[in-house]
């Protein structure tokens, strides 16, 4: 039997993602009180509608995101945001700049790799925008030259968001390497031998969208 383990947020009405982006309006659009007007007596409907950006909860970074000729959602090809071979790398709670040397040695061609920094642990509260742990270029780099299908993170931006650069997106976005970011739960997932999926809506000219993220053990 299979055990499939979610790592991603909830999305809620006035949850902050990211410090100077709105946070989602999540409101009805037919209530059920409402809906009672057009069906007949005791069936009742909701249509619910939801006003955000696209960097909100968890979500998956396409090449659009960053490049404007780069594949955008509606291009991803399935194979490479699900049902990939995934690889967990743990990090210490005091590492803040994680460099190529966390991933020497280890084979991760055509694998998800996932970086778990405990850091989800701050989700919702002020310590999460503060002093996030990030990859840096040259690990971006290392991951890109070893073939990496996918990249995530579970905490604020895979990227040092202390300056304007973003070496890391733009080295996987640039080979077409898709980033998912606030990521949570990758403490209960092993090093290895599970399968894992990001899959967002297929919209078309758009770069990021939100993603029920998880992973796949046995099975």
């Amino acid at each position: 039997m299979s055990r499939l383990i979610d790592l991603s947020h909830v999305v809620e009405d006035g949850m902050i993602t990211y410090k100077g982006l709105p946070a989602p309006i999540v409101c009805d659009f037919l209530s059920r009180e409402q809906s009672r007007e057009h069906y007949a007596e005791g069936t009742t409907f909701h249509i619910g509608r939801i006003d955000m950006v696209a960097n909100t909860g968890t979500y998956i970074d396409s090449p659009f995101h960053r490049y404007a000729d780069g594949k955008d959602l509606s291009e991803l090809e399935l194979e490479s945001i699900a049902e990939l071979d995934a690889r967990v790398f743990r990090i210490d709670e005091a590492t803040r700049s994680i460099g190529p040397e966390t991933f020497a040695g280890v084979d991760v061609r055509g694998k998800a790799v996932l970086v778990h920094t405990g850091w989800a642990r701050h989700w919702r509260t002020d310590q999460y925008f503060e002093g996030h742990p990030h990859l840096t270029g040259s690990a971006a780099e290392a991951l890109r030259d070893a073939g990496a299908a996918l990249v995530g993170i579970d905490s604020l931006n895979i990227d040092d968001t202390s300056g304007g650069e973003r070496p890391v997106h733009t080295i996987l976005l640039g080979a077409d390497i898709p980033i998912v970011e606030h990521m949570c739960n990758l403490e209960q997932l092993p090093e290895s031998g599970f399968r894992f999926h990001a899959v967002p809506v297929k919209v078309k000219d758009f770069g990021t969208f939100p993603v029920r993220a998880y992973g796949v053990i046995g099975g």
